[in-house]
């Protein structure tokens, strides 16, 4: 089933079950270069001692029928190796058997045996071996011509024998465990790596919205503001046109420019902590003030703190982001209202900013200006990263207040 899945569905899946089949379910998988290598040379291995058996059996006057069969069988085995990878435990069975008669098969057993045992459970390998072990006894009493020494010598050799193919088998099997975890360790990492670029990009992304947010936002409210005293005053002077239009152009022109600051973002790198543009400080917090005064708001601003350019900057920028959406949302639900913002705070202590604005009555008095209603939202979401907290809402007088508090590192 992994094999057919989609790619979408494959992206989910751990990395060992992406990876090459366990040696069990090769009957799957077509052979390999290095496959046809192997299965070459143990094949050649297998009838080269069965060639080596052979003549030594024919030196030694051994019945020339019985050898050339014996020869025969021994090729067969041989031959079954081809196999061996589909079936080895039947193919290891059947050799065994072979076996019982035939001495020249004793290289095709030991590479099946060596199979089962790289290939199939501890238990099943064991099970075969003690078959083999077994077939000892059998052997000496088919084919005494081949016994020249005592049976509990021979069952000593084969017991030997059985051992050394058996612990080899194991430390192959242990040496491709050991590959397969460090191939799924490998994909499990770079699945990880991927993930985190992946995370990387998408906080990002929701970084970049909340500068477009907090720059455009206040921009455009202005640029709204000015074109709609134009709309709802067809008859002002033309000075007042003229003035009012170049103040149109002006906050068109630097909403221009503070969107493509806010689009260069893209260029940083997603690993950096802070967008080296736009980097607003609480320093430039009174000329933001005194744009939207030029815009005709009324806004009082109160400065509890004694040099705005010793707050850190990342916490300025923050601080600066909050005035400036208060100060946006002011312009859209409460136009004409005088706005009160202040900023105290001391170094150990935090800083903390309030703006505050008149609770609106009956309709607008201005062109109402269109918003999406989540920059609260992505001030909440600012403020806790920053490890402060974010309160609006009504108060008890009826004013409306945005209060956040902000850590100030001593």
């Amino acid at each position: 089933m992994v094999g057919g899945a989609t790619p979408e569905y494959r992206a989910l899946l751990p990395g060992a079950l992406l990876a090459k089949p366990y040696p069990e379910d090769r009957r799957r998988v077509r052979r390999t270069a290095r496959d046809w290598v192997v299965d070459v040379l143990l094949f050649l291995f297998a009838v080269g001692l069965a060639l080596i058996l052979a003549a030594y059996g024919f030196e030694q006057g051994i019945d020339e029928g019985r050898m050339t069969l014996d020869f025969l069988l021994g090729l067969l085995c041989c031959l079954g190796l081809w196999v061996r990878r589909r079936w080895p435990v039947g193919l290891t069975i059947a050799v065994t058997v072979v076996g019982l008669w035939s001495v020249t098969s004793v290289g095709a057993a030991v590479v099946a045996f060596f199979t089962v045992v790289v290939h199939r459970r501890v238990a099943v390998a064991l099970a075969l071996a003690a078959v083999g072990v077994a077939s000892g006894f059998v052997f000496p009493l088919l084919r005494p011509e081949w016994s020249s020494s005592p049976m509990w010598v021979d069952l000593v050799w084969t017991l030997v024998f059985m051992a050394l193919v058996l612990a080899w088998g194991l430390v192959v099997k242990a040496r491709r465990q050991l590959v397969l975890s460090l191939r799924d360790r490998a994909h499990r990492a770079e699945s990880e790596q991927q993930l985190r670029v992946a995370q990387a990009r998408q906080a990002e992304r929701a970084r970049i919205a909340r500068e477009m947010h907090d720059v455009l936002a206040h921009r455009i409210s202005l640029l709204s503001l000015h074109a709609g005293a134009l709309e709802f005053r067809p008859d002002a002077p033309p000075e007042e046109v003229a003035r009012a239009a170049g103040v149109i152009r002006d906050s068109a022109h630097q909403a221009l420019q503070e969107l493509r600051e806010v689009i260069g973002v893209l260029r940083d790198d997603p690993a950096d902590e802070a967008p080296d543009r736009p980097q607003p400080t609480l320093a430039d917090l009174p000329g933001l003030v005194d744009e939207s005064r030029a815009a005709g708001m009324r806004v009082r601003l109160d400065r509890r703190v004694a040099d705005l350019g010793a707050v850190p900057v990342a916490v300025g920028r923050n601080a600066y982001r909050i005035v400036q959406e208060g100060l946006t949302n002011a312009r859209k639900h409460a136009y004409g209202s005088t706005v009160d913002v202040i900023v105290a705070g001391a170094a150990g202590d935090g800083l903390s900013v309030e703006v505050r604005n008149p609770w609106p009555v009956g309709v607008p008095a201005g062109p109402e200006i269109p918003g999406t209603g989540t920059g609260i939202v992505g001030l909440t979401e600012r403020a806790t990263l920053a490890g402060g907290r974010l309160e609006s809402g009504r108060t008890a007088s009826g004013d409306f207040r945005l209060w956040a508090w902000l850590p100030w590192p001593a």
